[in-house]
């Protein structure tokens, strides 16, 4: 039987979509290259906020604030079905530098998100010069390799398809729609498609799509590299942004800190280089970690776009071909609400965030 809705690219946007569209009732494909959420759904931090939001286009604001009204329940029902927590964790956000303090407390007065302009207590363990600082108590986040895990249960369970290991080869198109993919596993026949493969979105674009009046998104992959600490609970009760770096303490008390920011093709060799850099940042921010070891260093591919902001779209010539990819950082802090707009859009519903800044057509 032909799935209603067939999509390429298993990430945290891939599976989000996926339990969007078996919510409004279709049955769903998603054949992903390697393993499910294993690139930079993985890779990242699970910040559910941009970083200096009041920074970033309306366009990204929209979407993460949406987001932030879907999580709660969204990980808890996650929790509920599977067994398997995401941990959603509203354990706030300290940014420490904050030269453009107007614009940011502008920007949480308009989006009615609480702050406070001072440092909570126990920031005497930080060592860092505080410009203008501001707390942000109730920001989130989620441990993603666990969001991605329960996804992947909870899908299974709602009877989706899941295709790991199943590499595209070929699109075939007939009359402006896509009508089989074929692939490793053998060639399936598509009802509709959506493409939410990340940082590799504009590859396959390019690849399988001919020559129409729409460009190819432009979406290149933009490398991250992050450390682990094992250090103990209670090291760091929240989360701390300090000047372009970062530090997220996990429920189990291991921190992560990063990140670099790398315009490498798709290469996601770690460097002994950015090690030093993200260690020394991280030990000098939080003398703490000094007692404890690094356990981890890794590296990731964002879907990088001009202005951070995603493609969430129906294909203007292809009739049957829609697209939600390019997320950059914000893939997780964006993703709910861009998973329910691209289902509105493909369904034909009234959408909840106005779909213009995130059409092919526009300019990114």
């Amino acid at each position: 039987m032909i799935s209603d809705i067939t999509i390429i690219g298993g990430g945290v946007i891939g599976l989000l979509t996926a339990r969007e569209f078996v919510k409004a009732g279709a049955t769903v494909t998603v054949i992903e290259k390697n393993q499910l959420g294993q690139e930079s759904s993985w890779a990242g931090g699970g910040i559910l906020l941009p970083l200096y939001p009041w920074r970033q286009p309306q366009a990204i604001t929209r979407l993460v604030m949406q987001s932030l009204k879907l999580y709660p329940e969204l990980a808890a029902q996650l929790l509920n079905e599977t067994g398997e927590d995401p941990e959603w964790t509203p354990c706030g956000l300290l940014i420490t530098k904050n030269p453009d303090v107007m614009a940011a407390i502008d920007w949480c007065c308009h989006n009615h998100v609480t702050f406070s302009p001072t440092m909570p207590d126990s920031a005497t363990a930080l060592q860092t010069t505080p410009e203008h600082p501001l707390w942000l108590p109730n920001i989130a986040q989620v441990r993603n390799p666990k969001l991605v895990k329960s996804l992947k249960l909870d899908l299974l369970a709602k009877g989706v398809t899941l295709l790991e290991h199943c590499a595209l080869s070929g699109i075939s198109i007939e009359q402006n729609q896509v009508t089989a993919l074929n692939t490793s596993t053998g060639r399936l026949a598509v009802n509709q498609l959506v493409i939410t493969a990340g940082a590799w979105t504009g590859q396959l674009f390019e690849q399988f799509f001919p020559v129409t009046t729409t460009k190819a998104p432009k979406i290149a992959p933009v490398k991250g590299q992050m450390l682990l600490f094992e250090a103990l609970p209670d090291t760091l009760p929240y989360m701390v942004l300090d000047g372009d770096q970062y530090l997220i303490p996990r429920r189990d008390g291991k921190i992560l800190a990063g990140s670099t920011v790398e315009t490498d093709d798709f290469n996601k060799t770690i460097t002994p280089e950015a090690r030093d850099k993200i260690s020394h940042f991280a030990v000098e921010l939080l003398p703490a970690l000094k007692n404890f070891p690094v356990i981890r260093h890794w590296a990731g591919l964002r879907p990088g776009t001009e202005q951070g902001i995603p493609y969430i779209s129906k294909h203007p010539d292809i009739s049957n071909v829609s697209i939600n990819a390019g997320h950059f950082r914000n893939g997780l802090a964006m993703g709910p609400a861009s998973a329910q707009l691209l289902v509105d859009l493909v369904l034909n519903r009234r959408t909840l965030t106005a779909p213009g800044p995130y059409q092919l057509t526009s300019q990114h």
